[in-house]
């Protein structure tokens, strides 16, 4: 069975970067980035595929990247120019047929 798990989460400062990690027990062909942030539904991210498809959220795109290392099946989302209301909790997951949500990982960007 699949599994994901979700590392790299910290507190940062407003302006700074971040790599968040998503390891895969096994090479899933596309995943995707999730978040929630404060009072907010889980939103999509970004995405990535093997095949080396990329996309990021419109609003998104100009300060987060995703990549991928599948010979240590991991996905990375890169997050520069954090803002405050980035923080929330991060999660992973596999497009389509998703696994049951892990437990993410939090990102607090302070002010």
């Amino acid at each position: 069975q699949v599994q994901l798990v979700e590392s790299g989460g910290a507190l940062v400062r407003s302006g700074g970067s971040l790599t968040l990690s998503c390891r895969s027990n096994e090479t899933v062909f596309r995943i995707s980035w999730y978040r929630q942030t404060p009072g907010q539904e889980r939103e999509w991210v970004a995405m990535s595929t093997t095949t080396n498809y990329i996309n990021v959220k419109e609003s998104l795109k100009d300060r987060f990247d995703i990549s991928r290392d599948d010979s240590r099946n991991t996905v990375y989302l890169h997050m520069d120019a954090l803002k405050p209301e980035d923080t929330g909790v991060y999660y992973c997951n596999r497009y389509p047929a998703p696994l049951p949500w892990g437990r993410g990982t939090p990102v607090t960007v302070s002010s």
